[in-house]
């Protein structure tokens, strides 16, 4: 036996020995001077850094990791480089909380001050300590750098393949310069564009959101029907929101709707309030909900927004930023009577408006009602629509040109699995206006303008003035534009920075070129993106936009889209409701192996639980695979050809599953490939071993450990993406170099290696990729897969027949009678020797019959 084989083999320690080597060896470093048609690239996700990974992360990007390993065994270079998503409103949130901070921009930096938190301390309470802006930011970044370093010993731990000299930061110099020079390009094509406009906002966080950001939720409410005066009497009215009354700006109904046809165009009264409002018709008002009058106001919901501009309509804005109504009514609302409601929150207005119009008897009934209502998905308050200026960049939502364009776009993807593709369409197809950029946060890539100051120091948002991209990053606010000095900031006739920083979108849809760096000819458009279903209407779909707009053509070829983890109630982990698992209490009760395992048997697209008990069945798949591997390498190396008809039939049977398997990872069916692979080692283990194991004791053993080998070394390579651990283990016993570095075996490779002297001595299987033609003529039998089949029925017989009679399976079987076609025992002939010794088989009588297979066993 060679000396590197351990006495007693164990996965225990694997995960930490061969993760140093592969460090320290650099096994996964991307080859630069690979051509395009050479590499293979990832658009890797770059996971939010906001505390710490969960079981969910590690399921879906180990199905990625195992994509880039057997393509880096195919041959390819692959460039397969590691983000963190470091800026945003996690990361605020996560700063204000650890270290008991909120920003203040108005306060002067204090270097090093001290905070109520720290790393080690995080804060208690929730009271929090203003800091400046910039000290502000230090502790964000001082918080980054702390959780990448957790997020990179957990993606270590399960084995991720990454070159980790490629790793890049969303709020790093290179991806702020990145995502500041294609914003300017996108403004200097007309593409980006500042506007006042009704904006989505989130009161609690105080900043504007973008449609990709909102979600539903089911929430009670009430609705009230209230009485205005019309032209020719009341008119009842239902909604619920009775608080706006005092921003109604009209009442519509459908053009054709009968009971307003002679209204249209007259003066109603508003209830309480008595403002002036018209009736006007509109296309979208149905006829068939309530009374069929809808209250317009500025503003309660999209819909609004829609009425507004199409009917042209003036603003009453009564909603502040902070959630409050305003403290003074708009125009042509009454003041006394609006004053009870000011600097109320919305849902205080609400009761206050109820009891009001109750009292005066305009309030005329009141039904329960259960409704979706929109909220930021990381908001805890509904979302309020105010008037604001904000970025915009055009995608379609109001471009009836683009938008034809995206849908090609998302035809022209591959899409894995295909059906996530309607999910794009149905995004792309239901946008209502162009994507919101622009957010009130801190942490942050700056947007990278400022705006002249007139004479009164009133900003001209018309003649922004923008950087030189050699200039890139740039933070405005610190920084002075060309041909200003510092001491014109703010001051008539000088300039103002724009205070925002972008969405976080806005950067990671620039993610290849961030990751691609100085390599773009090398690695762009990429091969991969690998994400989950939830973020195809913001990630994919943004990235496809950036792309179309910047390089007119798609950022990569192929998007596999992943499920999600699922708690123990069914929905998708989150840690903000304390349901997540973390992954190294698992890596080291099972092993990364097993984990990996797990995460490999989940379909593109499928949401999938964590399942111990499919982790234990990884395991003991490696524990097996080392003591497999263990007993073929007991026998010596045999220079000689495979010769027996059975060891020729098992090679034939392991080529088709090389193809297989191969079929199914170039059509991103990783979990298929698994399901072949090891389906095929658990019969060659408890069928062809057994069958085989009498021969390669014996004196004429050549053939069958010629072709023992030969198949433990086409195992375990196609093993290796899904086992990476335990397979370079097994490979260093006999080996040298990295498994993750050999070629993946071939049908050609196999039949070369088990016919031609054994082919086993040092240079393993041949190199090439697999044709589709499977095993040529090199000298395998034309029994094939029946001789094997036929072989592994009958001895499975005879086990079950001496497990039933409670004897060892060293105990001899008196006769064993088969009884089938003729083909079925014409390929038992053939391998009649090596069965008859596997199962200690005195007689072995063959009798043909037009029934199926048969099997008697007399002990």
């Amino acid at each position: 036996m060679h000396p590197a084989i351990p006495e007693k083999p164990s996965l225990d320690g694997l995960g930490e020995k061969w993760s140093a080597r592969w460090a320290a060896d650099q096994t996964y470093l991307f080859d630069r001077s690979a051509s395009r048609d050479q590499v293979y690239s990832i658009d890797t996700p770059p996971p939010t850094v906001s505390g710490s990974l969960h079981i969910g992360h590690v399921f879906s990007f180990t199905q990625t990791d195992v994509l880039a390993r057997y393509h880096r065994m195919t041959g390819k270079a692959v460039f397969y480089p590691m983000g963190w998503d470091d800026n945003g409103l996690p990361t605020e949130r996560r700063a204000q909380n650890v270290f008991g901070v909120r920003c203040d921009p108005t306060l002067a930096y204090a270097p090093g001050e001290a905070t109520p938190g720290s790393l080690e301390h995080p804060a208690k309470g929730k009271e929090q300590t203003p800091v400046s802006r910039r000290r502000f930011i230090e502790l964000c970044q001082e918080l980054t750098a702390y959780d990448e370093r957790h997020f990179e010993d957990v993606w270590r731990a399960t084995g991720l393949s990454v070159d980790w000299s490629l790793t890049y930061q969303t709020i790093g110099d290179r991806a702020r310069a990145t995502a500041q020079g294609a914003f300017l390009r996108n403004v200097r094509r007309g593409e980006a564009y500042v506007a006042e406009a009704p904006t989505l906002w989130d009161v609690t966080f105080q900043t504007a959101v973008a449609q990709a950001e909102v979600e539903f939720r089911d929430a009670d409410s009430t609705f009230y029907d209230l009485r205005f005066d019309g032209p020719t009497g009341p008119l009842t009215i239902a909604t619920t929101r009775p608080e706006l009354l005092p921003a109604c700006v009209a009442l519509v109904a459908h053009p054709d709707d009968e009971r307003y046809q002679n209204l249209f165009g007259g003066v109603v009264r508003t209830p309480w309030w008595e403002a002036e409002v018209p009736l006007l018709p509109h296309k979208d008002a149905d006829p068939a909900v309530g009374t069929g009058l809808v209250m317009v106001c500025t503003f309660g919901d999209l819909t609004d927004v829609t009425w507004w501009r199409d009917l042209g309509l003036p603003i009453r804005a009564i909603v502040g930023r902070d959630g409050r109504l305003l403290p003074d009514a708009p125009s042509g609302v009454d003041a006394e009577r609006y004053a009870p409601l000011a600097g109320l929150t919305v849902k205080a207005a609400r009761r206050e408006t109820v009891r009001t119009l109750r009292e005066a008897g305009l309030l005329l009934g009141e039904r329960p009602l259960r409704h979706a209502v929109k909220y930021y998905e990381k908001g805890d308050l509904p979302l309020e629509i105010v008037t604001s200026r904000q970025w915009y960049i055009t995608n379609g939502g109001r471009d009836d040109r683009l938008r034809d364009e995206m849908l090609r776009r998302g035809e022209a993807l591959n899409w894995y699995p295909p059906h996530m593709r309607a999910r794009y369409e149905s995004w792309v197809r239901g946008l209502t206006g162009d994507w919101l950029i622009s957010r009130q946060r801190y942490f942050g890539v700056p947007i990278p303008v400022w705006y002249p100051l007139d004479d009164h120091g009133e900003p001209r948002y018309d003649q922004p003035l923008l950087p030189a991209e050699g200039r890139l990053p740039v933070d405005p606010r610190a920084e002075v534009p060309d041909g200003y000095a510092p001491e014109q900031r703010d001051e008539p006739g000088g300039f103002t920075a724009d205070p925002d920083v972008m969405d976080t979108w806005a950067t990671s849809s620039l993610s290849p070129v961030i990751a691609a760096g100085d390599l773009m000819d090398r690695v762009f458009p990429m091969d991969l993106r690998p994400q989950a279903h939830e973020i195809i209407r913001t990630w994919l779909f943004t990235t496809v936009l950036r792309s179309h707009l910047e390089y007119d053509e798609l950022p990569w070829k192929n998007a596999v889209i992943s499920g999600w983890v699922l708690a123990d109630n069914s929905s998708k982990m989150s840690k903000s409701h304390n349901t997540v698992a973390p992954p190294l209490a698992a890596i080291a009760e099972h092993g990364p192996d097993a984990v990996r395992y797990w995460a490999a048997s989940g379909r593109p697209g499928v949401d999938i639980t964590p399942s111990r008990e499919q982790m234990r069945i990884g395991r003991r798949l490696a524990v097996k695979l080392l003591n497999a591997s263990r007993f073929v390498l007991t026998f010596p190396s045999s220079a000689e050809p495979v010769t027996s008809p059975l060891d020729s039939a098992m090679l034939a049977r392991l080529a088709s599953v090389v193809a297989s398997a191969t079929a199914a990872f170039e059509a991103y069916d990783y979990p298929g490939s698994l399901s072949t692979v090891e389906r095929f080692f658990w019969e060659f283990c408890d069928d062809y071993l057994e069958l085989a194991k009498p021969r390669a004791y014996s004196p004429d053993s050549g053939s069958a450990v010629a072709a023992m080998r030969t198949a433990l070394d086409t195992l375990l390579r196609l093993f290796a993406p899904f086992l990476p651990f335990v397979t370079e283990e097994i490979w260093s016993w006999w080996r040298t170099g990295s498994i993750h570095l050999a070629p993946w075996p071939s049908s050609a490779g196999l039949a070369s290696a088990g016919l031609s002297a054994g082919g086993l001595s040092s240079g393993g299987l041949s190199s090439g990729g697999l044709s589709s033609g499977g095993l040529s003529s090199g000298g395998l039998s034309s029994g094939g897969d029946a001789a094997l089949a036929a072989a592994s029925e009958v001895i499975a017989a005879v086990r079950r027949a001496k497990s039933e009679a409670r004897l060892s399976q060293r105990a001899p079987a008196s006769a064993v009678t088969v009884t089938g076609p003729a083909a079925s025992l014409a390929a038992l002939r053939l391998v009649a020797d090596d069965l008859q010794a596997a199962g200690q088989i005195g007689s072995l009588i063959l009798t043909e019959s037009s029934g199926p297979l048969t099997v008697t066993v007399a002990l």
